[in-house]
């Protein structure tokens, strides 16, 4: 991976999530100033105040969760630090990705860089300089109740900081003290307060939440282009498309959805074609793309915008103001998060269903496409079953829409007595989004067929180039064949992005304006 000359400035600068994946992915790197160094040092010197007067701090020189009113000797709070990293590594299931714990390891440098959670500034050295030598720790994916913070993920994430836990190191999953032994390093002896300052907070939930908002976007992107062909095929109207019909409902998501699809259509031959036909309107799947698709818009930026907060906000407990003044509040519990991430996935689930109806409308044998989207049927079924899958992985969502905010289950004793669940919610956003491109690789392998069969009537420029695309690697169909072997190509093309990114260039080079006035907003970076 090739890194940007950008130097991000943990504790300074202000994360965004296109910032966030770049320091995950390498291309940027993050550093710590002087100033930065400074406040850690400060707030690490309070603690220590703290621990000299015998003042009772909770987490510094007390017990943990129901044990909050067990006072700890000063000679034992370093023990303490150490044991509550081993006691909550308690987490199950099989380990997120790789990259999932980076941004895990990114966000969490940022929430302790700033000052107020005592952490010792070797240590917030040493977590980056895993990061840099992609040392990545093994974390399961279930366990966090989201409150108080991502107990069990983020004992996993910094086990290694102790010599302890497994981590990824060159493709392999190993043992962290033979990776530490190759550098010559010693394990991290830590001090009062920072076991409970790197376990405390959303870091689980926010990485979820940052892939989430990459993925959705690119899954919105892909249903506009998608649609747009799909409305190709069935020889759809753009009129629902007009910025008149949207400036009297002003929805900042229908807008830019309006403008892209009328963007997308504009001039194509195939539109004008039927532009006197005596076809009064359309299905809703087609002419209705911009108040729901919109809507999902609406629904990603306001996941973005509680993201962007997140990414700077201090999130673990208790904050330590001064050697006077601490805090101890709920800035852990994932709330926030939670519940934006069920809102996302509900969301992102609305674009698979009105996808599934439109690939259903061109089988239908409606608007002069052979019925099955194929002219020789009885001895072929034709596209008929690609349809069953979509229709599958829609059931499927609408289980998985449930927001798991809902539901709080007790915990530590009655001492943590509502929780936000919220580490589930951001798995569920993820897997929603992962069924999601498979019903939109449904659609695609539809749509491309039905375009077909308008020849030699064209589209425009872009939705031409991605009907070429697809027909780089998926062959127009006369007869059946293994369709799964297509719809995994498709899948791909849309998971990896290449499928958008495609689109965009091409808009790019023939000089085609396909966002609109509130384009900012609806962007990563």
């Amino acid at each position: 991976m090739t890194m940007s000359n950008t130097v991000f400035a943990y504790g300074k600068d202000k994360l965004s999530v296109g910032m966030t994946l770049d320091l995950a992915r390498g291309k940027v790197k993050g550093t710590l100033t002087d100033e930065v160094r400074a406040k850690v040092i400060a707030s690490r010197k309070h603690v220590e105040k703290i621990v000299e007067a015998k003042k009772v701090v909770y987490g510094v020189n007390t017990g943990f969760g129901p044990l909050c009113t067990t006072i700890i000797s000063e000679e034992d709070t370093k023990e303490l630090q150490t044991n509550i990293l081993q006691s909550h590594s308690v987490g199950m299931g099989n380990p997120v990705s790789e990259e999932i714990v980076k941004i895990m390891m990114v966000t969490k440098v940022q929430a302790l860089s700033q000052g107020y959670s005592g952490i010792a500034l070797e240590t917030l050295e040493r977590i980056l300089w895993m990061l840099e030598e992609e040392i990545v720790p093994v974390v399961p994916e279930k366990g966090s109740v989201g409150a108080s913070g991502d107990l069990a993920p983020l004992s996993h994430l910094f086990l290694p900081l102790i010599g302890l836990g497994e981590v990824y190191y060159k493709g392999e999953r190993m043992e962290t003290a033979p990776v530490l032994e190759k550098y010559g390093k010693e394990p991290i002896a830590l001090g009062p307060k920072e076991g409970l300052a790197l376990i405390n907070g959303t870091q689980f939930i926010l990485s979820h939440a940052v892939k989430a908002v990459e993925r959705f976007h690119n899954l919105l992107e892909a249903a506009d282009l998608i649609g747009a062909m799909s409305l190709e095929a069935a020889m759809g109207s753009a009129r629902p498309f007009e910025a008149i019909l949207h400036e009297i409902r002003p929805f900042k998501g229908n807008q830019h959805v309006a403008e892209r699809l009328d963007n997308l259509l504009k001039d194509s031959e195939i539109l004008n074609s039927h532009a006197e036909c005596d076809r009064v309107q359309d299905p809703y799947s087609l002419r209705c793309m911009p108040p729901v698709h919109g809507a999902s818009r609406n629904a990603w930026l306001h996941l973005k915008e509680m993201v962007e907060v997140e990414l700077n906000s201090v999130t673990d407990n208790p904050i330590i103001l001064d050697a006077e003044n601490t805090i101890s509040g709920g800035n852990f519990h994932g709330q926030p998060l939670a519940m934006v991430l069920d809102y996302a996935t509900l969301a992102a689930s609305e674009l698979g269903n009105i996808s599934d109806r439109r690939s259903y409308l061109m089988i239908e044998g409606r608007y002069g496409l052979p019925k099955l989207l194929m002219e020789d049927t009885g001895i072929n079924s034709g596209f008929m079953i690609p349809q069953y899958t979509s229709a599958a992985l829609v059931t499927e969502n609408k289980t998985l829409c449930f927001p798991a905010s809902a539901d709080s289950v007790p915990t530590s004793l009655g001492q943590e007595d509502h929780v936000s669940m919220g580490s589930i919610s951001g798995r569920k956003a993820n897997e929603v989004i992962s069924n999601v491109e498979k019903i939109l690789a449904v659609e695609l392998l539809y749509a491309a067929q039905g375009v077909d069969f308008r020849r030699p009537m064209k589209s425009t420029k872009v939705i031409e180039e991605c009907h070429n695309f697809v027909r780089e690697k998926v062959a127009f169909a006369d007869k059946d064949r293994i369709f799964a072997t297509d719809l995994n190509v498709l899948e791909e093309m849309i998971h990896d992005q290449s499928f958008v990114n495609h689109a965009n260039k091409t808009a790019e080079k023939e000089g085609i304006q396909l966002n609109g006035k509130h384009d900012e907003l609806f962007r990563i970076y």
